[in-house]
């Protein structure tokens, strides 16, 4: 755990959230600035800097937020019309929060990826 990490305070229940879901190794809680009408960020509890150290470093722990992020697509009923899984890696990508985070991300239509 990292002393300054929001999301590893988060994670060990330091800092008040509401968890959606929650394993042994994962948990699951609403954005606080959604950009959709459903945002869920999906974190292991061990710190990760981003989704490159965390596949590096142990990609069974990669799976396992995969995994996290797909139950809670279905629990947030984004299952019938799709979602999007996004993950933020380094300052150019817009990654805000040095802790590896999937933002799972539906509820209604998108748009594109990327705006040209």
């Amino acid at each position: 755990m990292s002393d300054n990490c929001v999301f590893c305070r988060i994670a060990a229940g330091e800092l008040p959230t509401t968890l959606l879901h929650t394993s042994p190794n994962t948990v699951a809680f609403r954005d606080l600035n959604p950009q959709a009408p459903t945002h869920v960020l999906v974190i292991p509890k061990r710190h990760h800097t981003d989704v490159a150290a965390l596949a590096t470093a142990d990609p069974a722990l990669a799976g396992e937020v995969l995994a996290t992020a797909a139950t809670v697509a279905q629990a947030e009923g984004l299952g019938a019309n799709g979602f999007r899984l996004i993950f933020n890696t380094g300052r150019y990508a817009g990654q805000e929060v040095f802790h590896v985070h999937a933002h799972v991300v539906g509820g209604a239509p998108l748009g594109p990826m990327l705006v040209r």
